[in-house]
């Protein structure tokens, strides 16, 4: 298993930016052994939470052995605190890298498929969030989404004040983000109106795994999203499971999805 630390000039950031790849290309093998078959690589584009970065899943998962366990390729970029959506103001085309430049970075590096059953998207809070996005607004790249816990703040940002301590649940954020909150709901940062306009166009919508914590706060956000895919008629596979907004509940249930998308 071989883990990389890559730092890359993006056109889309207009800046360096630093992503980590887990490659399964390095196995050993004894004389007996069957020799693994060589091809291009199932790959899963990994994205971090708000606060995070390229080495979380790395220091907080055991992503590198699921991913060894299941001979898929794992990218895992950072995206600030984005929620990996496009930012006209500030130059930062978070949804554009993660949904093209970065899928084409590193099919030119490393072996990975360029077939579309074979390119998945996925991640956690904002990620999870990003993952669903970003894998509904380029479905012609990615095939399926794993959302874990996943921030669908588009959901609240409408009704929000600058009243709450929290910053990321202030107004004023939700606004640097996705512009004019009055019209986010039929914007392409919304994941419900990403579906409908996938079925008016008779595109294929991705398929899902969507799973959330029973103690966590963002779980009337999931099953309100499920709602919704089940309602227009898309595939989608939905688990809660013990825990809240933390790693051990990350941890498990990314092994399921990885699992899923493989199976």
């Amino acid at each position: 298993m071989a883990v990389l630390e890559v730092n890359v000039t993006s056109t889309t950031l207009m800046r360096k930016t630093t992503f980590l790849a887990i490659l399964p290309v390095d196995d050993l093998s004894f004389p007996g052994m069957p020799k693994k078959e060589e091809k291009p690589l199932k790959t899963l584009y990994l994205l971090h939470g708000i606060f995070g970065n390229y080495s979380d899943w790395l220091q907080g998962t055991r992503i590198e052995r699921f991913a060894t366990e299941n001979n898929i390729a794992v990218i895992m970029p950072s995206g600030d605190n984005s929620f990996y959506v496009d930012n006209e103001a500030r130059n930062d085309f978070y949804g554009k890298f993660i949904g093209e430049e970065l899928v084409e970075l590193t099919r030119k590096m490393f072996p990975l498929s360029r077939k579309r059953e074979d390119t998945f998207i996925g991640g956690l809070s904002m990620g999870g969030y990003g993952a669903i996005r970003n894998g509904l607004k380029y479905s012609e790249t990615f095939s399926a989404i794993v959302g874990l816990s996943s921030g669908l703040i588009t959901y609240w940002a409408p009704e929000s004040t600058n009243d709450n301590s929290i910053f990321f649940r202030q107004r004023s954020y939700y606004e640097s983000i996705f512009g004019d909150l009055d019209k986010l709901l039929t914007s392409d940062k919304h994941p419900e109106q990403l579906i409908l306009n996938l079925s008016k166009e008779g595109k294929e919508i991705p398929r899902m795994y969507i799973a959330c914590g029973a103690d966590d706060d963002l779980l009337d956000l999931g099953r309100r999203f499920k709602d919704f895919v089940i309602k227009n008629g898309a595939d989608v596979t939905y688990e809660e499971g013990p825990g809240a907004h933390e790693w051990n509940f990350w941890d498990t249930y990314i092994e399921k999805g990885i699992k899923w998308l493989v199976k």
